[in-house]
């Protein structure tokens, strides 16, 4: 059986609590893994893992037979958040995007080009090129090399885009055919409640983050029960994520948005779909404002 990188653990660990937090759990409640992957959608091997971390600072108490049980108060809890550590992985993949968003990478290249210039070994650099290619940065040539997707690298491209999301996913929640998943709906209130009380949000992976809007838009699209609305948010989050992957640095506006995420399902929750829309229609203009002038690929601080 695989074995939970630490990054993960750390990440699902952080994730366990903020549900422990946003549950407000008293001391000795009994942290169940089945029940706890269930809500946040893994399987029960990851949770054990994450709830031993946890017990190893002290959070959870781990008894023989029984499972884990609450240990920390919540004005420790308030205090505590556990750093995600860097991998060479993620090294590599931010340098790799980094210096694609500054120019210093051409559209295409080799994979011998990119082994000299980084100067790591064989295994790392196609795990990370994978990766990329997962994420809809890359593609393989069909003889050789890689290249570089199409993205919003043009001001009126950014601006485009930006119009037509506020066109689409406002009407989108008042299409008949809407429909909430409550389960879902917490799941991504949970999410967003982590980032927005994070201590330390400048130390969050940007993937993390991106990964956490990008989803958060994709999920209300796919309530729409439209299948091309949501065919159309994800085609936009592809578009938009090599030029925003470089574009957190900005995290007081990753609390803001945070903010307007969650205003929004609380509409949604109150069944007030017409408010959710307005707040949508809000957040992408507050969104496109935020964006600082466009020099090029090298954008700065793109808002989601």
């Amino acid at each position: 059986m695989a074995r939970t990188s630490r990054p993960n653990r750390v990440r699902l660990a952080n994730q366990i609590l903020e549900t422990i937090r946003g549950g407000r759990f008293e001391v000795g409640h009994h942290l169940r893994e089945q029940q706890m992957g269930d809500l946040l959608q893994v399987s029960r091997t990851p949770v054990r893992a994450a709830l031993a971390l946890l017990a190893e600072h002290g959070v959870v108490e781990a008894r023989r037979n029984q499972g884990f049980f609450l240990k920390a108060t919540p004005e420790e809890l308030h205090r505590l958040s556990l750093e995600v550590p860097l991998t060479a992985d993620q090294d590599l993949y931010s340098d790799i995007v980094n210096d694609r968003l500054a120019d210093r990478l051409p559209v295409s290249f080799t994979q011998a080009e990119i082994a000299r210039r980084y100067d790591v070994d064989r295994m790392l650099l196609q795990r990370t090129l994978s990766r990329l290619v997962d994420d809809g940065l890359l593609e393989r040539n069909p003889g050789r090399g890689w290249t570089f997707l199409p993205t919003l690298d043009t001001g009126l491209a950014l601006q485009n885009s930006y119009d037509f999301r506020r066109t689409l996913e406002p009407n989108g929640l008042l299409l008949p055919t809407f429909r909430l998943d409550a389960g879902a709906l917490e799941r991504l209130r949970i999410q967003h409640h982590y980032l927005e009380s994070h201590p330390r949000i400048a130390s969050v992976d940007a993937r993390q983050l991106f990964d956490t809007d990008a989803h958060f838009h994709e999920t209300i699209a796919g309530f729409s029960g439209n299948i091309f609305l949501l065919q159309a948010i994800q085609q936009q989050n592809r578009l938009r994520r090599l030029l925003e992957f470089g574009g957190y640095v900005n995290r007081r506006r990753v609390r803001d948005w945070c903010r307007e995420h969650l205003a929004i399902l609380d509409a949604l929750a109150a069944s007030d779909n017409a408010r959710a829309a307005e707040l949508m229609l809000a957040h992408l203009g507050n969104a496109y404002r935020a964006v600082p002038a466009f020099t090029g690929t090298a954008a700065g601080s793109v808002a989601p």
